[in-house]
């Protein structure tokens, strides 16, 4: 008993003509006739009582369309997901990302696979410099975006755009763009940072900031959390430098100071993975990178 003949059973018993049966499904009258009789001699059932006029089903045969009818919408359903899941249109989808552009590329990004694959759920994850390669090669996550490319030989990478650095100060700070001439500026002010004795890529780009401008910050506040230093740093706190993306934040009470030394951005993945959700999610990055290579730097 094959698929084909329990559709061609159900057709003929909403028709019960055959040949306007035959004709919906694209098949000659006999064709039709002879698979009807193969599935009646293959289940021992008569399905139809057949005369020169009329075509009616039989108690068995009412049976079978009542119970087939809705196993076949549940095998259509089954089937549309199948191909969904072969398109990429469906599925989950484990996201890394740092918080500097929680603000920025990762909410147009999102909106994009919201708009183009509807179905495909996605899990966002903030994890550790030190841990994103494993997570990767793990399979617990299946993209990262980081500052820094991958050093394992099973990861790609590859660079999505760059951005300026910023200094960060309050709003009703003495120094904005026009004013500032380095950090030399800077040298009474009290500073929010991560630990500069950390060994992340953020943390090395920061110490060289400092290095080359032979400038050693008054640290008060440490913190790794993007937000809480923007927060801080907004409440009068202190000063801070941050990737100019936050600045996309729309926090209240602080100036964003461009600096001449720039991030990238990356995006990550295992180069053995072959997914069809990931093929469709690195064709949104690519496009939704494409508005930031033009505003960055």
């Amino acid at each position: 008993m094959e698929l084909q003949q329990i559709k061609y059973f159900l057709a003929l018993a909403q028709e019960l003509h055959f040949w306007n049966t035959a004709e919906r499904m694209f098949i000659t009258q006999s064709a039709l006739s002879r698979q009807i009789k193969a599935l009646e001699d293959e289940l021992g059932v008569q399905l139809f009582e057949r005369t020169k006029r009329s075509v009616k089903l039989t108690e068995a045969g009412t049976f079978l369309r009542d119970q087939w009818l809705p196993l076949l919408d549940e095998i259509n359903r089954i089937h549309l997901q199948a191909k969904k899941i072969h398109e990429g249109a469906f599925g989950t989808v484990r996201i890394g990302y740092p918080g500097s552009i929680a603000y920025s590329f990762m909410p147009d990004l999102i909106a994009s696979i919201s708009r183009t694959l509807p179905e495909l759920k996605v899990d966002l994850v903030e994890p550790t410099d030190v841990s994103f390669e494993q997570l990767l090669l793990n399979y617990q996550m299946d993209l990262a975006f980081r500052r820094d490319p991958a050093e394992n030989p099973a990861l790609q990478s590859v660079c999505l755009y760059s951005e300026p650095f910023a200094l960060v100060v309050p709003h009703s700070h003495r120094l904005n763009e026009e004013n500032f001439t380095g950090l030399h500026d800077l040298k009474e002010e009290k500073f929010i940072l991560s630990n500069l004795a950390q060994t992340t890529f953020y943390t090395s780009s920061l110490r060289q900031i400092f290095e080359d401008n032979h400038f050693t910050p008054d640290v008060r506040i440490e913190s790794d959390f993007g937000a809480m230093v923007l927060g801080l740093v907004s409440k009068g706190l202190g000063v801070t430098i941050l990737p100019h993306s936050y600045s996309f934040s729309a926090l209240p009470n602080v100036r964003f100071i461009t600096l001449p030394y720039t991030m990238n951005l990356y995006v990550t993945w295992r180069k053995n993975d072959n997914s069809p959700v990931l093929k469709n999610i690195l064709k949104q990055v690519t496009e939704a990178a494409s508005k930031y290579m033009v505003e960055g730097s």
